[in-house]
């Protein structure tokens, strides 16, 4: 019976019965040459990366630009191997352009070209206007060598007047960097604003008193480097945009709110050297090393990090997946949003408005066939479940979620839905972290054990599980924040994370079969061996890498009797 094409239902499907087979049509050519697939609809394209190639010669060659950074350069093919697209990949190369090249399916292309709308507006009224002087940053970066200089120039600059919008700009971003901030925040106040830097997880003023017209050409300015609306100022917009700084490259993400009175922004600045850490460099004791490992070899598994925002859980992950990252080993994931570039990494980023959701993403994913797959964050049933399964069919999974220790990860995914027969073969580790600032290694100074606690730290050390080595604790040395150029004069300097392990044990997935109360958890896991955040971070106290109060702020009130 032939299918009538009158129902808009029947249409959508057909439609979409079409698209799958393009799609299939376009992974099965790049697989057969040897290249790689990518479906467009699901990946951001760059505008800067589009407008290399003009619209009329990506349509003759079936091509597009994706993706620009420095001189690395991804671009998409219909296919790579026509005599169009080898001339065209001949011409970048003598253009010096690193090029990365994908096969896509028709349907994909006309995506990207879509985006060419936006090349002839951008190009002519905004490109050459918002771009970054990157000598006059690097000056600014040499002379601005952290808060307190910045703080001065930058009220120097705006009392007197001293520096253009874009000038000072450069100077507020390049001050930022030099000070080793993660944010910069853009804050709008009924008679004047402020710009602060977040510092090891704190914020500090720079200055609290601009004007209100230098205050609107600085959103300004920084609307037209994300490529944000001007003249919208009632509505959240998002952005980003990449800056070179010093040989590297740093990703900053905008984000843009209405606030009382004016406009309020974060510029979260996302540096590559944050995620190239390894397992040493995570602060790890050879006992939490000793598990870690050991998990990393198994072949499958889920492996979940848990904690607040901004506790560090994917730095960690990041570490762990470039541990067993090799080039026999595919790894995909799905973020929301990709903040860092990883190298020999396949990443997607979420994008609801095309369906592409964690789950949706992670099914589709499955269809790749990756070794290692990284979720971003597990926020429903339906994710959690797609994710437990994926490591049961002898898949490796990281994920994260909001829990407020490594034990409470059990309770919370039995609250969204997930049965306990299956969390506890599917788990294989359960990390909570939190992040404490460390001692600047430049001026901290040595601090006596006071009387009062040297009985305390003694009885702590004896009631530590048998894993933990206490001989480089035996005779601590606390040392307490003084303050010198180099930290800002803070006395602390970068910070570290205090970890808990709860390894997943055949006795512990009997309890958990069994839909044991979260009380008799962590009961069974401290006489497990499993050392808390609280006694990692007092034994990073005594190796003199913190303080106690840094311990305090992050886990609370340190129980010593209890512990």
């Amino acid at each position: 019976m032939p299918i009538s094409r009158g129902s808009k239902g029947v249409e959508e499907k057909l439609h979409k019965l079409e698209r799958e087979a393009e799609e299939r049509d376009a992974q099965r050519r790049a697989g057969a040459k040897g290249h790689t697939y990518k479906d467009l609809v699901t990946t951001s394209v760059e505008i800067d990366a589009l407008e290399l190639i003009p619209e009329e010669e990506a349509r003759r060659v079936k091509a597009a630009g994706l993706a620009l950074k420095g001189r690395r350069l991804a671009l998409a093919f219909y296919d790579p191997d026509t005599e169009d697209a080898k001339a065209l990949l001949l011409k970048l190369a003598g253009e010096k352009y690193e090029i990365q090249a994908f096969v896509v399916s028709l349907s994909s292309l006309a995506h990207a070209w879509s985006f060419y709308k936006y090349v002839s507006a951008e190009a002519g009224q905004i490109t050459g206007k918002v771009r970054i002087d990157e000598a006059r940053f690097l000056v600014f970066r040499e002379k601005l060598k952290n808060i307190k200089e910045t703080t001065t120039v930058i009220k120097s600059a705006l009392e007197a007047n001293e520096l253009s919008v874009t000038e000072l700009f450069e100077a507020i971003l390049a001050g930022a960097l030099s000070s080793r901030a993660s944010d910069i925040h853009f804050e709008a106040g009924e008679a004047k604003s402020k710009i602060r830097y977040r510092v090891d997880g704190l914020l500090h003023d720079i200055y609290a008193e601009i004007r209100a017209e230098p205050y609107r050409l600085l959103v300004s300015r920084i609307k037209l480097l994300s490529g944000l609306k001007i003249n919208i100022r009632d509505e959240a917009q998002d952005g980003r945009f990449t800056i070179n700084a010093g040989g590297k490259e740093i990703e900053v993400r905008v984000s843009i709110i209405p606030a009382e009175f004016g406009e309020t922004v974060v510029m979260r600045l996302l540096d590559p050297d944050t995620i190239r850490l390894t397992l040493n460099d995570l602060g790890l004791r050879v006992d939490d090393r000793t598990i870690v490992e050991a998990e990393l070899k198994k072949p499958n598994g889920l492996m979940l990090n848990t904690g607040p925002t901004g506790s560090g859980k994917s730095t960690t992950l990041y570490a762990f997946i470039q541990h067993v990252n090799d080039p026999e080993t595919k790894v995909i994931t799905i973020e929301d949003p990709i903040e860092y570039h990883l190298e020999g990494i396949e990443q997607t980023q979420v994008d609801t408005e095309a369906g592409y959701t964690f789950a949706n993403g992670l099914r589709s994913i499955l269809r790749q066939d990756p070794d290692i797959i990284l979720v971003g964050e597990i926020r429903d049933q339906e994710t959690a479940e797609i994710a437990m399964h994926t490591a049961l069919t002898g898949h490796m999974v990281f994920s994260t979620l909001h829990t407020n220790d490594a034990v409470g990860a059990i309770p919370r995914l039995v609250d969204i839905g997930i049965k306990t027969t299956i969390i506890g073969p599917a788990l294989a580790l359960v990390i909570a972290q939190r992040l404490v600032r460390r001692l600047c290694p430049d001026c901290k100074e040595a601090s006596s054990l006071p009387a009062d606690l040297k009985a305390r730290v003694k009885k702590f050390l004896d009631q530590l599980p048998k894993r933990v080595d206490r001989a480089p604790y035996e005779k601590p040395q606390l040392y307490k924040p003084k303050g010198c150029a180099k930290c800002n004069e803070l006395g602390y300097r970068g910070r570290i994370a205090v970890f808990e392990f709860l390894e997943v044990t055949p006795e512990l997935e009997e309890l958990i079969n069994k839909e044991a109360s979260e009380v008799v958890v962590k009961k069974f896991a401290k006489e497990q061996g499993m050392v808390r955040m609280q006694e990692d971070g007092v034994l990073k106290v005594l190796s003199g890498v913190t303080t106690f109060e840094e311990v305090e702020d992050a886990t609370g009130q340190i129980a010593w009797e209890a512990a």
